[in-house]
């Protein structure tokens, strides 16, 4: 079975770890290809300095193919940004990514997770909804596509006590 799941995945057993600064290049690279306005190498090295910032790589053998980007205050924390490889989406591997990351994030001593999706990604919504994630408001024209137009974001929040 798990011989099977190693060639089903392409490249091994996949981790969810730490991400260090030899990562940022990586993290940028896919950001970039995941979102219309990608982060550069340099954001990604500054927080990954930040001790409010939590980073996780998603691993698949050697290669990085996703990360998970959160910022803490208090006993709250902000998911700002969760990405996988195009190529290796639908494969629950977000889900193994982002639930890793939430526990993490649990042991930190964070109680309520907020994040903010667009409207129309259906993908991610259903991700979102399939790991506790609960729609409470809703962003009018909160992001702005390379084309000028503006997209709807919805609000979501989950408790994690």
């Amino acid at each position: 079975m798990m011989r099977w799941l190693s060639q089903w995945w392409r490249g091994g057993t996949a981790a969810v770890e730490p991400a260090s600064m030899r990562d940022a290049a990586q993290l940028a690279q896919l950001h970039g290809a995941s979102f219309a306005h990608g982060w550069g190498e340099g954001e990604f090295e500054t927080m990954l300095n930040e001790r409010n910032t939590l980073v996780h790589r998603l691993r698949l053998g050697r290669r990085t193919i996703g990360f998970a980007v959160s910022r803490i205050g208090a006993d709250e924390a902000e998911i700002l940004s969760i990405a996988v490889d195009e190529a290796y989406r639908g494969r629950g591997l977000s889900r193994m990514l982002l639930m890793t990351h939430l526990g993490h994030l649990a042991g930190r001593g964070v109680r309520t997770i907020f994040l903010e999706v667009e409207e129309n990604n259906q993908p991610a919504r259903r991700l979102y909804a399939g790991c506790g994630f609960m729609v409470v408001g809703r962003r009018e024209r909160y992001y702005k596509q390379p084309n000028g137009e503006q997209l709807n974001a919805l609000l979501m929040r989950r408790d994690l006590s």
